[in-house]
């Protein structure tokens, strides 16, 4: 995930992509605790790649949704418009409650990606985000297709 995302560099071969990449790794990456959450607002889409007028437009939204901290990187997550958008599995450490509230936001960020990278266990939140998919064991495909059909797959090993 990282590797398309441009945060590493591959080791053989070349990585190319053809998109804008939204990459959602660590929701807490750039928010300050010693700002504002309206500042920590702007620095998180800013790095997310949003324009000050984007943000302009968004800040009473994302404020009202979130409540603490990765919350509010949440918040911001959900909002913006990304051809590519990778997630990883963190968005785990949000607490039950407010998954329930931020799932609708998600399905919906989801469906506005063009292309969306989701590393999960989580077979019931793959299905509502997710049609196909692709298992990747130690960087090579080992099953691509459906997502139900990859996932037996995966589970049948």
């Amino acid at each position: 995930m990282r590797l398309p995302a441009g945060s590493y560099e591959p080791t053989r071969g070349h990585t190319r992509v053809a998109g804008r990449i939204a990459p959602v790794f660590d929701l807490g990456v750039g928010l300050d605790p010693e700002v504002s959450g309206r500042e920590n607002i702007r620095i998180r889409g800013l790095l997310l790649g949003m324009s000050r007028a984007q943000l302009g437009k968004r800040v009473d939204d994302i404020a009202e949704f979130s409540e603490p901290r990765v919350r509010l990187a949440l918040g911001v997550v959900t909002t913006i418009d990304p051809e590519i958008l990778i997630l990883d599995e963190g968005l785990g450490a949000i607490d039950a409650a407010f998954l329930a509230k931020a799932r609708e936001r998600l399905v919906d960020l989801a469906r506005r990606s063009g292309i969306l990278v989701f590393a999960s266990h989580s077979d019931e939140l793959l299905g509502e985000l997710c049609t196909d998919a692709v298992w990747m064991d130690e960087g090579r495909i080992r099953a691509s297709g459906g997502l139900r059909e990859v996932l037996s797959v995966y589970k049948g090993q």
